[in-house]
């Protein structure tokens, strides 16, 4: 038999193609008829923001690269100009079933269910006409300014994302039949931006107490275009929306400062290349060429709409009050058990290990350890890294009284995570103002990892307390991403925490680590050994499994080693939520891999890492994908799981997660994903919905059934006092 060549392109799916594949599956919860019908209207919603960004950077690097004249392909050998054409045509497809599933599947519900959306103002009666054009000149009209183009005024700048209504006019004369639609050579172009900061869909009176209805706000504006241009006709007017090139490289190294050039980055944002065009399927086709050529797109960069432009705005009619029973329950996420509300938290760890299970088991001991941390006399000091926070984050309060109660606080906030910038810039400067120690990351590298480090004096010195997790210390998405943390006091965590800030404050690292494996240092190296490991056991005829949970795996040295370790016998368990760019079913390749890909109502997030290691099982949970980003250019942090208790409970989230049968995926030998269907006769059972369901169970009080108790009879004759 012919030796097979594991680094061959055929056998590596492209990175953005995979995306897409995923993007899919998100878009396929949308036509679970299971689901409430708000439900299914927010994954339209997250589909189309997921989109913006992933023209914004990844389909913008990739013209970047094709302007550049850069042609070496990727480890699917495709060329960036063979993987645009790819992406153009997917997500063409994309985009047709994702309007074709908002049109002719859910409105029809929506409309059923009591919520009318008018796409055309067409389409309202009297009463509602006369209420949008009040509405207009009350609301809408003191806000507007449209902009002109012509010989003495130049194209106007449209920035990044936002809505427009793009309009042809012309003079309004006394000659008759003049102010038709018959685009003269007099006909003028304008264009005016839906503004902001006025809500994209408007409640209007409605004729039944059933229904809510709304308009969408350019529907009022496009209605109202002649007020806007006194002495002229309208010929035609259609909204349109742009994509522009979001994505930034600084050189670090000859930047005087980092926080003043991100700053500058940020505002060129709005102004970068097109690298999208959205109009309606109706445009007018001049209208149309105008925008081509003065916004500098291809054809093969236009998108024409059939229904609304921008779909994001379908996650606020998700929040509209009201209509409780078109949603799904919210979950409210439990208490851990070791750790009430009120507990001492310092005093709690220990006791031994605590793992988190977020959002199932409440963030709330996260915030915490820092709250109390800042107000505790005997913590000495408080080192954190953070990567997203919230809008309005506690933890960020928390940092800052602690400078301010004289602690020694020192915070890493990573001013290069994508689209947060701003926000971590605001951030940084309250911190720095409160006292804080602010590190802006290292050069070159973006700081991902999720590690918090208190050191406290007692009784018997001094001691560390450490927090690792594998999400961000962000209290809103905590709620709705899947994520794992844990809590410990060990000392030989608490030195590597030391040695990590140590490094990301500009010390050199320590010669050796006891627990945590760092990126870029030796990350990659680990797995790789670790894998090997697997692979030697079952070259000896022993078991050996590996099973590994992540958002991405897209590095092709590790996915060499996982085909190396398939076609060595090793069984592999991959749960992978988004980018797969590894094949399973390749004989003599991918043979004992099983790739699975979970899509509910949380984002899964957290990492996970099982080797069987010849029955000692490791366990390791972190910040890395396999990913070339994550393990050579991310300061990254993986940590084994020691105490038997919580690796039993982390190999229960394996399980359950490899047992889903209601929104998991696999991956066929084809590359596709075909949904996993419990058996004839079975219920399907969901890993989300079981660990909801295990939260609150867990989180019951304890009864104690041995307690001895006394029963006391009431007689007939004695007078109950029921107060």
């Amino acid at each position: 038999m012919a030796q097979i060549n594991i680094s061959d392109s055929k056998y590596y799916d492209n990175r953005e193609l995979s995306w897409l594949k995923f993007e899919r599956r998100v878009l396929n919860e949308a036509l679970v008829k299971d689901l409430p019908i708000l439900e299914r209207i927010k994954f339209v919603a997250i589909t189309s923001s997921n989109l913006d960004e992933f023209f914004m950077v990844r389909v913008a690097s990739l013209k970047d690269m094709e302007h550049a004249g850069y042609t070496k392909p990727d480890i699917a050998g495709m060329t960036p100009t063979e993987q645009l054409i790819a992406i153009n045509e997917k997500t063409r497809e994309l985009v047709d079933f994702q309007y074709n599933t908002f049109n002719k599947s859910l409105t029809p519900i929506l409309r059923e269910s009591g919520i009318i959306v008018y796409e055309k103002y067409e389409d309202l009666n009297e009463e509602q006409l006369k209420f949008i054009d009040s509405f207009f000149m009350s609301q809408v009209y003191p806000v507007l300014t449209p902009m002109a183009f012509d010989a003495s005024r130049p194209f106007p700048l449209i920035r990044n994302k936002s809505l427009n209504i793009a309009a042809l006019i012309e003079k309004k004369t006394d000659t008759v039949g003049v102010g038709t639609k018959n685009e003269s050579e007099d006909v003028e172009f304008a264009t005016v931006q839906v503004p902001s900061v006025l809500p994209r869909f408007v409640s209007l009176p409605s004729d039944s107490k059933d229904h809510d209805c709304f308009i969408l706000l350019e529907q009022i504006i496009e209605r109202n275009m002649n007020k806007l241009f006194l002495n002229y006709n309208v010929v035609a007017a259609s909204p349109y929306r742009i994509m522009r090139n979001a994505d930034f490289s600084i050189d670090e190294e000859g930047a005087e400062d980092l926080l003043l050039e991100i700053e500058k980055q940020i505002k060129s944002r709005q102004w970068g290349e097109v690298i999208r065009l959205e109009v309606e399927s109706t445009i007018n086709k001049k209208l149309l060429a105008i925008l081509k050529k003065n916004l500098g797109v291809n054809e093969i960069d236009i998108y024409k709409i059939k229904g609304p432009i921008d779909l994001t705005y379908l996650m606020k009619l998700y929040g509209i009050e009201g209509h409780e029973q078109l949603r799904s329950p919210k979950f409210i996420p439990q208490d851990n058990p070791r750790l009430r509300p009120g507990e001492k938290i310092f005093d709690e760890i220990k006791k031994g290990d605590i793992l988190l299970h977020h959002p199932y088991q409440t963030f709330d001991p996260v915030v915490d350890f820092i709250a109390q941390a800042a107000f505790d006399p005997q913590v000495l000091a408080i080192k954190q890294t953070l990567y997203r926070v919230s809008g309005n984050s506690p933890i960020i309060a928390s940092l800052a009284h602690a400078a301010e109660n004289g602690k020694q606080v020192t915070v890493l906030v990573e001013l290069k995570a994508r689209f947060d910038e701003e926000n971590n810039i605001i951030w940084a400067k309250k911190l720095e103002k409160a006292g804080c120690h602010v590190i802006y990351g290292l050069v070159g590298l973006k700081t991902h990892c999720k590690i918090s480090l208190v050191v406290r004096r007692e009784d018997d010195g001094i001691r560390r307390y450490v927090h690792l997790g594998t999400g961000n210390y962000n209290d809103s998405t905590a709620k709705l991403y899947t994520d794992c943390g844990m809590l410990t006091c060990r000392e030989s965590y608490g030195e590597d925490a030391t040695a990590v800030f140590n490094m990301l404050s500009g010390y050199s690292e320590p010669p050796s680590w006891n627990k945590l494996v760092c990126a870029p240092l030796w990350l990659r190296d680990t797995f790789t050994s670790l894998i090997d490991r697997e692979i030697r056991h079952a070259s000896e005829g022993k078991d050996a499994v590996i099973i590994a949970k992540m958002n991405s795996l897209c590095d092709k040295g590790i996915i060499e080693k996982l085909y190396e370790a398939s076609n060595a016998g090793v069984k592999i368990y991959l749960i992978i939520r988004g980018i797969c760019c590894l094949r399973v079913g390749i004989p003599g390749v991918s043979e004992n891999i099983h790739v699975s890909s979970i899509v509910g109502t949380y984002l899964e997030h957290a990492r996970i890492f099982y080797f069987y290691n010849n029955g000692r099982e490791d366990i390791y949970m972190g910040s890395a994908d396999w990913m070339p980003r994550n393990l050579d250019r991310r300061v990254e942090i993986i940590f084994p799981v020691e105490d038997e208790l919580i690796k039993s409970q982390v190999k229960h989230i394996l399980d359950v997660q490899l047992g889903d049968t209601l929104k998991s995926y696999e991956m066929t030998d084809d590359g596709s994903y075909v949904r996993i269907k419990a058996s004839r006769g079975k219920k399907p059972v969901g890993a989300q919905d079981t660990f909801c369901k295990e939260a609150k169970k867990n989180n019951e009080p304890e009864i104690d059934f041995l307690k001895k108790r006394t029963f006391i009879p009431i007689l007939a004759n004695e007078v109950i006092d029921e107060q």
